[in-house]
């Protein structure tokens, strides 16, 4: 095994951090592993918020939804699908751009800030730091683009941690290879995988001396309770996405 498959294997989020601050330089090579990721016809529909200032971590972490790590991790990255640059390209060029109004646009932008996102968590993680995506940042979409000022066509997808680990966190375990990897067509039956993962998952959280829960209990509670998670829609609307042709800030 390399150490490249040897960290991807090794990943664990980490919510508490040391008061260590990240050098620039490795914040630096972090960005530019995220950089690296591919992108849909070379795009690069990806922007990245550092956030270093403990006032307006503060204020994300409480716009995430109160999740402390986010004002405690001395660097806080917010990752966002943009098409901003795609529509001065247009504007240069001479170009209709109509391409927020299209879904696909959606898929486009989450896709590349997922295979961004995944290249900056390795390469923190290769530089022995730690790290925990946060999906919280959607929560309150609109009150994150006013802070971060983003411009029309500019959404915040996901957040990133990133601080050297205050101690060692066991890694969760998976779900069996069998119910995520399927071979010429997808296999829908995987109660009996699912029941098998439930054991599992109930003997790690006792090992760890948490709730004893089931792991379909804990996922089907979480959608049942957020059937409508944070306020996404309005905040793609306001960007201008979903078929919204408003053009403030033009």
């Amino acid at each position: 095994m390399n150490e490249v498959i040897r960290t991807l294997q090794n990943h664990r989020s980490f919510r508490d951090y040391k008061d260590t601050p990240v050098s620039a330089e490795d914040l630096l090579e972090i960005i530019a592993a995220a950089q690296a990721a591919p992108s849909w016809a070379h795009g690069q529909h990806v922007t990245i918020i550092s956030v270093q200032d403990k006032p307006h971590r503060e204020q994300l972490s409480v716009l995430s939804g109160n999740q402390k790590h986010v004002a405690e991790a001395p660097v806080f990255l917010v990752f966002c699908m943009d098409f901003h640059r795609a529509r001065l390209a247009s504007e240069m060029e001479g170009q209709p751009f109509e391409t927020p109004q299209d879904v696909d646009a959606l898929l486009v932008g989450a896709t590349d800030v997922g295979l961004a996102l995944a290249g900056a968590i390795t390469a923190a993680e290769s530089l022995g730091l730690g790290t925990i995506p946060i999906g919280g940042i959607r929560r309150q979409t609109k009150e994150v683009i006013t802070l971060l000022q983003l411009p029309l066509y500019v959404f915040p997808v996901a957040g990133l941690c990133i601080g050297y680990p205050a101690a060692e966190v066991p890694q969760k375990p998976r779900l069996p290879v069998q119910a995520v990897y399927h071979e010429e067509q997808y296999q829908p039956e995987l109660t009996g995988l699912l029941r098998e993962y439930n054991q599992i998952h109930r003997e790690f959280l006792q090992a760890q001396g948490g709730t004893v829960r089931d792991w379909t209990s804990t996922l089907a509670h979480f959608y049942a309770a957020n059937p409508r998670y944070g306020d996404a829609k309005a905040g793609l609307e306001q960007q201008g996405f979903l078929g919204d042709e408003r053009e403030k800030g033009k």
